[in-house]
Parts: C-alpha cells; sequence; structure tokens
C-alpha cells in the first residue's frame, strides 16, 4: 500500500475499496459511511463533496457576532472530495452545518452553508412502507416522488422512488451538479424503496434519478415517476412540485357532481386538444395555455351549451404527436400549458361556469423513453418480462404488468391524484379492450393465455375492478368512461353485480354503425336501414356514451362533415340530420372539437379549426344547430330521464326502408310530455307522411333541422294537429311535411 493510502486510512479509517466505492460512485449503505458517526466518544463526520475546496463543520447556532462556530475541519482525503473528521470534536447529538467553500467565479471563492442530509434518520413511516408492500397506497404522490416538507426544524424535500432490484440509486439535480455519487439514497428493502431528504432543496428544483441497475451498468437518467411537475419537451427533468395548496372555490359544484352525473342527467360532452383547440397565429401559431383556455374555452363551452369538457390526455407525455396517448408523467400535467397550479385553477373556473372537466386516462400501456418507465431499475419492472405479454405491437409501446400489485396501485393512485387533487370530475379509461384481452390484436402463438387457457386479461378485470371500486368509495359523483369496443358483458354494470363497474361505456357499435350508413349514398341507403336501427337492440345493455370523437378524423378517415355524401349543401343537409338523430338517440354526447363548425379537413394537432369557417352562414348554421340540440337535449326531459331505460324509447317506423324514414318516441318519467323525432334520410321531400302519435291535440316543432338559419332550405311543418286517424298502433296521427335530408322534433302543445 502506498504511503498516501496508508495516510488515507490512518486520517479517514477507511479501507480504500470503501474510498473507491465512493468515487466511482458504487457504495452499497451510503447511510452507513457518510454523516455522523459515533467514535470512541465523539461524532466522526464523512461527506462526499468533489470539487470542494474546504468543508467545516460548523455550529447551528451562530456567536455573538453572527457568524457560524467553527466546530471542525475536515480532512479531504487524497484529495478527492471525501471529506472526514481527522480530529473529532463533536459530542453525540451536537447539532450541526456543513459549511463548504466551492471554487467561485474568476478565481473567487462561493461559500455553501446546509444540513448533512445523511444525519436523518428513516422518512417513510411505518404505515407507508405496509401499504407501499400491500399495494394499496392511494397517496404514493405525498409518500414517493419528490415531497418539500420540514424535518427536525429543517426545509427540504424528501425523494423516494420505487426500483427494488436497482444496486444505487442516488438524486441528481442543480443542486449538486448533476453528480450521482453525491446524494445517494437509502435503500427500504421491505418495501424496495429507495428514501433520501436533502436539506434546502426547494419547490421547483431540477432532479432525476440516476441508478445503477441489477447489473451494474448506470441506466439513462431516469424521470421520477410520480414527479407532479416537470419542464416541457423535449426535456425530461422533474421538478419539485410546490406544496402550497391550492384555495378551491368549488364547493357548490362538488356538492352538485352526482346528480350531474347521473343516469337519468343530461350529458353533452366537447372533446378537446387543449393545445390545438386554438393556436394563436401572430405568435407563431403557439398553443393557448390554462388561463388563456380558461377565458376563452370556458365562455365557448358555456355558450354552445355543453356540460362537459373532456382533454385528450394532458398527463406530461414525451412525443406531442401522440396527443397524450403515451404518457410517462402519470401524476403531472403537461408543462406545455403551464404549471399544475394554472391546471387546478382551470378546472376550478370551469366548475364555477358549470361545467364538468373529464380527462382521457391511460393505464394499458407506456413508452419505451430510455428516460421513462421501460426497464426502470434495469429489470421489467413495470411492464412484462415476456413481450408476448409486456410489448404492444400495434402502438411499439410497453405494457402495464396488472398483476403486479406495485404497478396496480401506482395506476389508481394516478387516477385520484387526478379525482382527488385537481378535482376532475371523471376518467374516460383509454384502450380498455387492449386492457381485458390477452390475444388483442395478435396472432396465434403470438399471446400467452391465462391461468385456465383462456384469451380473457384476468389480473386486467382485477385491476379494473378495484380502480372503478376505489373511485366511487373516495370520489362520490365522480365518473369512469370506457373506451371499450368490444362485446364484453357488464362494462358498466356495477362491480358487486360481477360487472366492470365502470359509469358509462363509449357505444363504438353506434359509432361505426351509423357512420357507415350516413356514408352511402341515399340511393342505397335503403339497403342498409338497420345500421341506423341496429343500436337500439342493444342501446340499455350498458349505460352508454354516444362518440363521435378525434378518433373518426384523422388518419384518412377524413372529417365528419366529408364522410358525408353529395354535394356541399347535401353533404352540410345530412351532417345537420345526422347530429340530430345522435342528440335524440338513447345515450349522453360526446363530440370532438371541430366537428360543430362542419369542419372541412382532417384534424390536424399542429394547427387549430378552421374557425374562419364561420364567417360562412352555413357552417355558422351548423354551430347554431349544435347549441340548439344542446338546449333541448338538456331542456326536454324525455330526451335524457330514461337515457338507460328502454321505458324512454319506442319506435314509430322503424321499417319504412323504401322511404329511408324513420321515427320514434323519446319518454321522460310521468307527468313529461314525449319528443317525436322523425328522419327523412333521402334529398326527396315528402308531403303529408303520416304519423302515429300517442296524443291527439297540437303538436309543435322543437327543431327543424333544415330551418334556414342552420342552413337549411326552410322547409317546415309548424305546428300540427294530431287527427283521429288510427296509424302506427295509435289512436292520432300526424300529416307532416317531412324536409329532404332532415330531422324533425315535435312535442305535444299543452
Amino acid at each position: 500500500m502506498s504511503a498516501m493510502n496508508e495516510r488515507a486510512d490512518e486520517v479517514s479509517g477507511l479501507p480504500q475499496h470503501t474510498i473507491d466505492a465512493v468515487l466511482h460512485g458504487r457504495l452499497a449503505d451510503p447511510f452507513a459511511l457518510f454523516g455522523p458517526h459515533p467514535a470512541g466518544g465523539r461524532v466522526v463526520i464523512r461527506t462526499f463533496q468533489p470539487g470542494a475546496l474546504a468543508v467545516d463543520v460548523v455550529s447551528r447556532t451562530p456567536s455573538h457576532d453572527g457568524e457560524a462556530r467553527l466546530l471542525e475541519s475536515l480532512y479531504n482525503v487524497e484529495q478527492t472530495g471525501l471529506f472526514v473528521s481527522g480530529a473529532p470534536t463533536l459530542e453525540p447529538g451536537q447539532d450541526y452545518l456543513l459549511r463548504i467553500t466551492w471554487p467561485g467565479s474568476e478565481g473567487g471563492e462561493e461559500v455553501q452553508l446546509t444540513e448533512d442530509p445523511y444525519r436523518f434518520g428513516l422518512l417513510l413511516g411505518e404505515l407507508d412502507i405496509y401499504l407501499l408492500r400491500e399495494g394499496t397506497h392511494r397517496e404514493l404522490g405525498r409518500c414517493l416522488g419528490a415531497n418539500p416538507m420540514v424535518i427536525d426544524g429543517v426545509a427540504g424535500t424528501r425523494f423516494a422512488v420505487w426500483a427494488p432490484n436497482a444496486r444505487r440509486v442516488s438524486v441528481v439535480g442543480d443542486f449538486n451538479n448533476w453528480d450521482g455519487r453525491r446524494h445517494p439514497m437509502r435503500l427500504r428493502m421491505e418495501a424496495g424503496v429507495w428514501e433520501l431528504f436533502i436539506p434546502r432543496v426547494r419547490s421547483g428544483a431540477r432532479y432525476q434519478y440516476e441508478i445503477v441497475g441489477v447489473d451494474g451498468n448506470v441506466l439513462p437518467l431516469k424521470a421520477d415517476p410520480v414527479a407532479r411537475a416537470s419542464e416541457p419537451p423535449p426535456s425530461t427533468v422533474s421538478l419539485v412540485a410546490s406544496d402550497a395548496p391550492f384555495r378551491w372555490t368549488d364547493d357548490a359544484w362538488m356538492e352538485r357532481r352526482a346528480q350531474r352525473h347521473d343516469p337519468s342527467a343530461p350529458i353533452s360532452v366537447y372533446e378537446v386538444h387543449p393545445a390545438s383547440w386554438l393556436r394563436l397565429v401572430e405568435e407563431d401559431h403557439r398553443s393557448l395555455n390554462w388561463h388563456e383556455l380558461g377565458d376563452r374555452l370556458i365562455p365557448y363551452v358555456a355558450g354552445m351549451g355543453f356540460t362537459h369538457i373532456e382533454f385528450l390526455p394532458i398527463m406530461e407525455h414525451p412525443f406531442g404527436g401522440s396527443w397524450g396517448y403515451q404518457p410517462l408523467g402519470l401524476f403531472a400535467p403537461t408543462a406545455r400549458l403551464g404549471p399544475p397550479s394554472a391546471f387546478a385553477s382551470f378546472v376550478d373556473r370551469c366548475h364555477a361556469a358549470n361545467i364538468g372537466v373529464i380527462l382521457d386516462w391511460v393505464p394499458a400501456h407506456f413508452p419505451t423513453d430510455a428516460h421513462g418507465l421501460a426497464r426502470f431499475d434495469g429489470t421489467a419492472l413495470y411492464e412484462h418480462q415476456n413481450p408476448r405479454e409486456g410489448f404492444h405491437q400495434d402502438w411499439n409501446t410497453l405494457i402495464y404488468n396488472l398483476g403486479r400489485r406495485e404497478v396496480s396501485s401506482f395506476l389508481i393512485a394516478s387516477a385520484l391524484e387526478w379525482l382527488e387533487h385537481y378535482h376532475v370530475d371523471g376518467l374516460r379509461v383509454d384502450a380498455v379492450a387492449s386492457m381485458l384481452y390477452r390475444d388483442y390484436s395478435r396472432k396465434q402463438g403470438e399471446w400467452v393465455p391465462n391461468v385456465y387457457g383462456g384469451r380473457e386479461n384476468l389480473e386486467s378485470v382485477d385491476f379494473l375492478r378495484e380502480l372503478n371500486r376505489v373511485v366511487a368509495e373516495r370520489c362520490p359523483g365522480a365518473v369512469t368512461i370506457a373506451e371499450e369496443s368490444t362485446a364484453w358483458p357488464g362494462v358498466s354494470k356495477p362491480v358487486e353485480e360481477g360487472g366492470l363497474g365502470f359509469s358509462y361505456k363509449w357505444n363504438m357499435g353506434w359509432m361505426h354503425d351509423t357512420l357507415r350508413y350516413m356514408a352511402l349514398d341515399p340511393l342505397y341507403r335503403r339497403h342498409h336501414h338497420h345500421d341506423l336501427t341496429f343500436g337500439l337492440v342493444y342501446a340499455f345493455s350498458e349505460r352508454f356514451v354516444l362518440p363521435i370523437s378525434h378518433d373518426e378524423v384523422v388518419h384518412g378517415k377524413g372529417s365528419l362533415l366529408n364522410k358525408m355524401p353529395g354535394d356541399q349543401n347535401q353533404k352540410l343537409a345530412n351532417l345537420r340530420a345526422y347530429l340530430a338523430f345522435m342528440w335524440t338517440h338513447p345515450g349522453k354526447k360526446l363530440l370532438f372539437m371541430g366537428c360543430e363548425i362542419a369542419q372541412p379537413t382532417e384534424w390536424n394537432h399542429d394547427a387549430s379549426p378552421d374557425w374562419d369557417l364561420l364567417d360562412d352562414p352555413r357552417h355558422r348554421g351548423i354551430q347554431r344547430l349544435v347549441r340548439d340540440l344542446n338546449r333541448v337535449y338538456a331542456g326536454e326531459p324525455a330526451l335524457h330521464e330514461l337515457d338507460v331505460s328502454h321505458e324512454g324509447f319506442g319506435w314509430v317506423i322503424g321499417d319504412d326502408q323504401d322511404n329511408s324514414v324513420f321515427a320514434f318516441l323519446r319518454k321522460g318519467v310521468s307527468g313529461s310530455e314525449p319528443v317525436l323525432v322523425v328522419l327523412n334520410m333521402t334529398p326527396v321531400p315528402r308531403e303529408g307522411y303520416r304519423i302515429g302519435v300517442p296524443a291527439g291535440g297540437a303538436w309543435q316543432e322543437l327543431l327543424n333541422t333544415d330551418n334556414a338559419v342552420y342552413g337549411g332550405g326552410g322547409m317546415a311543418s309548424g305546428t300540427r294537429e294530431a287527427e283521429p286517424l288510427p296509424a302506427h298502433g295509435m289512436e292520432h296521427s300526424l300529416a307532416l311535411r317531412l324536409p329532404p335530408l332532415s330531422a324533425l322534433l315535435l312535442k305535444p302543445v299543452r
């Protein structure tokens, strides 16, 4: 051993292999080395500050002249930056600070005064550890991640991260020059969680985790999986979120929320991609931030009569072109639109305007970005090891291993973060069908059967049921909505009755059938009459939302307007009739932004809808129609009170395929007036078309999509007297004028 090594051992009391472990970031137990340690009745201090000129131990209580009182100067072992007590002077239990002298600019020096992070004891309590092990911790954002707090009178940030197979985990950031050797964490082996309290690190600090994997290799820097704030992409850096509580003013809304979400309530959802709803052309096409969206989007939605805004995922995501459907920051609102507090303020403002907020949420899969969850501790931690279970071929993403209790707990805690801490009113759960089936989009031999040899993903079923149980218990009045495209039974049936427990399910079958019908030349619609009627065969098997979403106006599918046949005027007339059919059909409503102004081109996430179209009275007429449909839908109990019951619907004419005419009654509870809906899906006007009605007297026109204010031809029926002429099994009937490609809504005059 060299003389210098002998001197190192003599002064530090440390063998060379320990010093080497410090220098190379391979220290297995940093708390066994760093911080205060008893030695012969005194306390030895060790700290690693590479690049420091000097480290002194000083008293926390300043002397009479205001200066920190020097207790001991530490020895720099071999000038490595490992500073240790040469002649210990501290007594056991004595408080102290570290005074670190760093090289400054222009040859000067800078002095840092801080507490020693390695003098603090265990951080996570026994209950936290127990809940983490059990996979039932519902407050992960306040347990793991970066949480500002005061410990023993010292302000700082507690960091904690789940990485059970890592050899070493360190917090790195601007506060330690991104040097993973300076703040290695303590492993709480019983939960696989690493923890460290770093004094004087405050809200807004930038950080990531440096992880040495199970194979001994240093992984790419990892963003915090439960970070509650982050820098805007392309940065992958996490931020210490503010611990200042948001001052909510929405008590009245929250108290009435369950009533607003009841199956008997009118629910009309405006689906929005917030980054592209309105781009500012004069400012290089930048997106609006949350404050600006509050100023412009909320009044627009309220004026249009929608009850809810549903956002495409706003959870932090690295690639904007994924529209948020490949998120990695499941606890953080994307920094593209402003800080987390600005999103909370937006929700609060929505509630003040009597508008609910629903977020798309993605527990099915996540992207493979190296800074994210993929092989987080060097192993398949969040994902399945076997690619036949863990790799999604359609989206080149990784599938969550929901059979692992820590992973399902992570996702449920994410859901609660939005519902509880941001007062969000509902989550639309993306890609549920891909979660339910192990063979989803896979060929024979490309998937692993369940324990019974079947294709059902039993772990996903258990996860979804637990998710919905927890949400129902902890978030009264909040809704969960499944994007589920198969015939899986009981998606919106309560868990205790054997269902998955969702509040509502997207009716993808209705959407596909009816859009296929509308795309046909009216000449051929008579041969596909059932595409418009078939949805009523199963309309009450689930609690449904009728979705015309972003997925229907991208990737070559064309805009909603250009799915319609004919010349421009016929396209617009078809669209008006279709929207009226949708708003009067059983089921809640969802319409993607731009469809309400008859956007002629596909949605482009890098541009806004063509708001200039509103200079054209025909497009302005479609917008007015949607507004009036929302008004009639909310104002007529028959159109929403029995939305999930067969008692709320009755065919009057469902078999006139020769004329492509449909007529049905919507009914409310006892005492409310029925609404008669009549559709003429051909460009042929029909005079004196007789339709049976359940009551005599006058029937008034509530809405006519051919009205000139909507851009139609102005052919009206007005108020008509029901005659005592039996038709369609009823004692009275109306002789109506049916405009071409139109929908009429009528109700009795009282």
